[in-house]
């Protein structure tokens, strides 16, 4: 994260920009606090809760049929809304692990991220691998504890554990008073000031009694002495025994404050988007091959993070999700497709609320737009005003598992193929073609994926299609010398492959073939990531 005290001055309508996603552990409670944001944000008039009945209160964020029927986020959406003057970009991440690529790739795509942790459970195993994510690119985090209207832990408790296994300095923003059935709200710890949670209507947005300071006589009203002495003793010790929020070292990605709430109660939400406008940084440049980009800069250049296909099933449609990094981009205008070298023109952009899309005029740096295309734009390209930019970071993951898939019905092979390779753009899944021998060989970094696919090719293809397992536990790229490469791939041609982009792959079925390669090919490299380059 660079010094902000001497960047150039962003224009206004760039620096009210907020981009961010929310990463979680499944179940913390991610998606209900995505709606309660789009609530504060007018984007939404009533919040469904994840597994509420009836269609008008499935949860907006989440449009595929079976991410409605088991209630998880399997795929990424962008979503965008105003709140008092800052316009936020918030691209939801799936909480479930067997997603993580997806996850990864948005994280190049954003500026900051809310960790959301679940009072009771603290700190867990997905929640730890997102975060190292984002501490690879040094990225702010601000923290949210839910469920403070549940059983919880104690508030030091959960804090140390943060700073143990994440390594990160914790400041509390906000201080629970009470929890479970005798959670009464949270003191603000940076305004000085009482929060009161009103267990109303889940669908109004929490109302707040502003009290000024620990000795405002008020406080008698809406807790027990018992209450208000634990508080003032606790607040007493936070003060003394943890750091105070320090902006620079929260934008360098060392400290993360927190807030406690209840996501559910629309408590703790409206205090956490402040601190998102607040403190989280506009706009980031961004690096790039020959040269790093600047959001101020006027051109316009953006790169593909995500591709969504079929969001709407009676259409076939598929969506580029673009992160736009520099300029001011205007509707119709012709961009330069860096990987194919040709101009496309944009004249249909759109942004979303959920599954619902509204096309849009004009977007600035920061904002994710959605393009809707036939197949022309892959995850990792890059679109300029001419200039031939390639994004970096964008990684690509060696899939742990892999399948052989097959139709059902052996005359709908090529429908197959089609399927196959546009699961592979978008992202969803890794596709290698064997040189010798028929079929697909389909890799996934975990095990639910293999049935979204599966449920996704029978539900917008019509095909049945079932999934074996393989004599190959692992795939690496290949690449070295040319003919180090051509030698290494006439030898091996029973384990080689080829990816969606046309690159070589080695299948390993042991780890022995990979000692063995490293004793024979010296000058060939095998490697469990790709750079998503155009």
């Amino acid at each position: 994260m660079q010094d902000l005290s001497n960047a150039p001055q962003l224009p206004p309508e760039i620096a009210r920009r907020r981009t961010f996603a929310i990463i979680s552990h499944p179940d913390a409670g991610k998606t209900t606090l995505t709606e309660k944001f789009l609530l504060y944000g007018g984007a939404i008039q009533m919040a469904g809760q994840v597994r509420a009945k009836g269609e008008a209160r499935r949860t907006r964020s989440d449009f595929m049929k079976m991410e409605q029927e088991r209630g998880i986020s399997v795929s990424a959406s962008a979503m965008s809304f105003e709140w008092n003057g800052t316009w936020f970009n918030l691209v939801d991440t799936p909480g479930h692990d067997d997603f993580s690529e997806d996850t990864y790739r948005v994280l190049t795509a954003v500026d900051a991220a809310i960790m959301v942790i679940d009072g009771a459970k603290g700190v867990e195993s997905q929640t730890r691998k997102l975060f190292e994510v984002c501490r690879l690119r040094d990225m702010p985090i601000l923290t949210f504890c839910n469920k403070m209207d549940r059983e919880s832990r104690d508030t030091f408790e959960i804090i140390d554990e943060i700073q143990e296994m994440l390594a990160i300095d914790v400041a509390p923003a906000s201080w629970p008073v009470g929890q479970g059935r005798d959670f009464v709200g949270a003191y603000d710890l940076l305004r000085d000031r009482l929060n009161v949670m009103d267990r109303a209507d889940r669908n109004v947005r929490a109302k707040n009694v502003e009290i000024a300071g620990l000795s405002d006589p008020k406080l008698a009203d809406h807790m027990s002495p018992e209450q208000a002495e634990t508080l003032a003793e606790e607040v007493e010790m936070a003060r003394g025994l943890l750091p105070a929020f320090d902006g620079q070292a929260f934008r360098e990605g060392h400290m993360t404050p927190i807030w406690f709430g209840s996501a559910l109660n629309s408590f703790g939400v409206q205090e956490l988007i402040q601190g998102l406008a607040d403190h989280a940084p506009p706009p980031q440049p961004r690096p790039a091959e020959p040269r790093q980009v600047s959001p101020e800069e006027p051109k316009v250049s953006g790169f593909v993070f995500k591709v969504q296909a079929n969001m709407d099933p009676k259409h076939r449609d598929r969506v580029a999700f673009l992160r736009l990094c520099s300029g001011h981009f205007k509707r119709g205008m012709k961009l330069h497709h860096v990987r194919s070298g040709k101009p496309m023109a944009i004249s249909n952009p759109v942004m979303f609320l959920a599954s619902e899309r509204e096309v849009l005029d004009d977007a600035w740096a920061g904002d994710i737009i959605g393009i809707p295309n036939h197949g022309q734009l892959r995850i990792g390209d890059a679109l300029t005003e001419g200039e031939n930019l390639r994004f970096t970071g964008i990684p690509a993951f060696a899939p742990e598992l892999l399948q052989t898939c097959r139709a059902g019905d052996p005359m709908k092979a090529k429908h197959l193929d089609k399927a196959l390779t546009q699961f592979a753009e978008e992202g969803a899944a890794k596709v290698f073609k064997p040189q010798i021998g028929s079929g697909h060989i389909v890799g996934v970094v975990g095990q639910l994926q293999f049935e979204v696919l599966a449920s996704r090719i029978e539900q917008e293809y019509g095909l049945p299609v079932r999934f074996e397992p393989t004599q190959f536990t692992g795939a690496r790229w290949v690449s070295g010398p040319k003919e180090a490469v051509e030698a290494f791939m006439k030898g091996n041609k029973g384990h080689m492959a080829e990816d969606s982009d046309g690159d070589p792959v080695y299948m390993i079925r042991l780890q022995w073939d990979l000692d063995r390669i490293a004793r024979d090919h010296p000058q060939v490299t095998l490697s469990a990531t790709k750079e998503m380059l155009t």
